[in-house]
C-alpha cells in the first residue's frame, strides 16, 4: 500500500535516535518511495526466508521424531509424557515470549546482527542437547536455547518480505513459508536414521551445526527496507489493542496454534497406537512435512487473487472438518499416510499467512508492531497444547486419542470463526476483499 510522505506527516516514529536508525538500516538501495517494488531482490530475500524457515520451524518440526523416540525408550528416567511434551512446546513458547526484546534488539542493533546472535544461541542449543543426562537440561537446551535462537533468527525476517512485495504479497510469503515443508522432509526422513545408526547424540550435533552453516548464509543475504518504510517497531503498542479487527486475528492466532500444535507433534506417537512401527511414524512426519511444502506454495498464490482472509478461514475450517471426518477413522497406515500429505498442505497455513493478514488490518509500518503482539499472545497456546492434547489421551480405550483429535478439530473451528467475523467486519460477509 503506498502511502504519501511529507516533512509534517506525524504518523512517522521520531523516537529512535539518528545514529540508532542508521544502525538499523541495511546498506542498500531502495526505490525512492515506500511501495513494495513487487520483485528486484525482494527474490534473494525470498530465498533467504525460505531458508530460515526451513532450518528453524522445519528442524522443529521433526521434533515429533524425537518426542516419538523419547516416549518409545526410557531415555532419561522419571520423565513423563507431558515433561516431553515441554520440551517441544518451548521451542515455539520460547521463540515467541522474545518478540518484545527481539524489537527492541532491531532498534538498537539492526537486522542482521541480531540475526547472527540467534544463529550462534540456536547452535549451541542442539550442541548442548547431545550431552543433556537429565530431563532439565533438555528443556534448557532443546527446548528454551533452541526456541530463544529460534525468535532472534526469524522474527527479524517476517516483515521483511511484506516490505518487498504488495500484489504478490501472499505468494511470496507462501513460498518463504514453504521452506519448512522443504526442509522438513529432510530432517524429519533423516533424523529417525540417524538417531538408529549413529546415536541420539550426533543426531543433534549433525543438525545443529549443519543448519548453523545454512541460517548464517540466509541472514547474510537478507535486506530490509526500513529506510524508506520506517517501521515503528515497538516491543508492545497497546494501542493497537483498540482495533477491533486486531482482536479478531489475535483470536485466529491463538486457536490455530492450540490445533496446530497437536497434530504436528501427536500424528507421529499415534501411528504407535494403531500398530505402526518407528520407521512407519518417522515417514508419516515426512508426509506431513511433503504436504506442508507443496500446500503452502499454492495456498499463497490463491490467497493474491481470492482474498487472505477468505483462503485462510476456508482452511482453517476445513483442516477442524478433516479431523472429525477423516482423522478419527485414520485406522490403519496408508489412511493415516493419505491424511497427514492432504492435512500437511492446509494445517499450518496460518504461518504462511499471518504477516500478509496483519499488513490487512494496519499499515505497513505498524506491521512489526502487531507482529510482536501476535507472538506474545501465541507464548501461551504453543507451550501447552500438546500437553494438554496428551493429557486429553485415554490410554485403556481402543480410541485413546479420540479426545485430542475432537480438541483439535474443534480448535480450528473457532479459529475459522473468527477470520469470518474479520471478514463481515472488514468487507461485508460476501464482499470482495481488497488486498493491500
Amino acid at each position: 500500500m503506498s502511502h504519501e510522505k511529507s516533512e509534517n506527516d506525524h504518523n512517522y516514529d521520531t523516537t529512535v535516535p539518528e545514529i540508532e536508525a542508521q544502525a538499523y538500516v541495511e546498506d542498500v538501495q531502495d526505490p525512492p518511495d515506500d511501495k513494495p517494488p513487487d520483485g528486484g531482490y525482494g527474490w534473494i530475500c525470498i530465498a533467504a526466508c525460505h531458508i530460515i524457515n526451513g532450518f528453524t520451524w522445519g528442524i522443529c518440526a521433526s521434533y515429533g521424531v524425537y518426542l516419538n523416540h523419547y516416549l518409545s525408550n526410557d531415555i532419561f528416567p522419571g520423565a513423563s509424557d507431558i515433561d516431553y511434551a515441554f520440551v517441544g512446546g518451548a521451542n515455539f513458547g520460547a521463540a515467541l515470549v522474545t518478540a518484545p526484546g527481539v524489537n527492541w534488539l532491531l532498534r538498537k542493533f539492526g537486522t542482521r546482527p541480531v540475526m547472527f546472535s540467534g544463529c550462534v544461541i540456536w547452535a549451541v542449543g542442539w550442541i548442548a542437547a547431545s550431552w543433556a543426562t537429565t530431563l532439565w537440561q533438555l528443556i534448557l537446551s532443546q527446548g528454551l536455547c533452541i526456541g530463544v535462537g529460534l525468535g532472534l533468527i526469524w522474527q527479524p525476517s517476517t516483515g521483511v518480505i511484506s516490505q518487498w512485495f504488495l500484489k504478490k504479497r501472499s505468494m511470496a510469503q507462501g513460498f518463504t513459508s514453504a521452506g519448512s515443508g522443504v526442509i522438513g522432509i529432510i530432517y524429519s526422513a533423516s533424523t529417525t536414521h540417524m538417531i538408529e545408526r549413529l546415536s541420539l547424540a550426533w543426531s543433534l550435533r549433525i543438525t545443529g551445526i549443519s543448519s548453523f552453516v545454512m541460517l548464517c548464509m540466509a541472514t547474510w543475504l537478507i535486506r530490509d527496507r526500513n529506510k524508506i518504510v520506517r517501521p515503528t517497531i515497538h516491543p508492545f503498542d497497546v494501542n493497537i489493542l483498540r482495533r477491533y479487527q486486531v482482536w479478531m486475528v489475535l483470536g485466529w492466532s491463538v486457536f490455530s496454534l492450540l490445533g496446530y500444535m497437536v497434530l504436528l507433534y501427536s500424528l507421529g506417537n499415534y501411528g504407535k497406537t494403531i500398530g505402526l512401527n518407528q520407521t512407519q511414524s518417522g515417514i508419516v512426519i515426512t508426509m506431513v512435512n511433503l504436504g506442508t511444502a507443496i500446500g503452502r506454495m499454492f495456498i499463497g498464490v490463491i490467497s493474491d487473487h481470492w482474498g487472505r482472509v477468505t483462503v485462510s478461514g476456508s482452511c482453517a475450517g476445513l483442516s477442524g472438518i478433516l479431523c472429525f471426518a477423516w482423522w478419527i477413522n485414520a485406522t490403519d497406515y496408508g489412511t493415516l499416510l493419505a491424511f497427514a500429505l492432504v492435512t500437511g498442505a492446509i494445517f499450518g497455513v496460518y504461518w504462511a499467512t499471518v504477516a500478509p493478514i496483519s499488513a490487512e488490518v494496519v499499515e505497513l509500518k505498524d506491521l512489526p508492531s502487531l507482529l510482536s503482539l501476535v507472538w506474545l499472545t501465541d507464548v501461551m497456546p504453543t507451550l501447552f497444547s500438546e500437553a494438554i492434547g496428551l493429557e486429553l489421551r485415554s490410554p485403556r480405550s481402543n480410541r485413546p486419542y479420540l479426545h485430542p483429535q475432537i480438541y483439535t478439530g474443534l480448535c480450528y473451528l473457532l479459529a475459522a470463526g473468527f477470520l469470518l467475523e474479520l471478514k463481515r467486519n472488514k468487507w461485508g460477509l460476501w464482499g470482495r476483499e481488497k488486498n493491500r
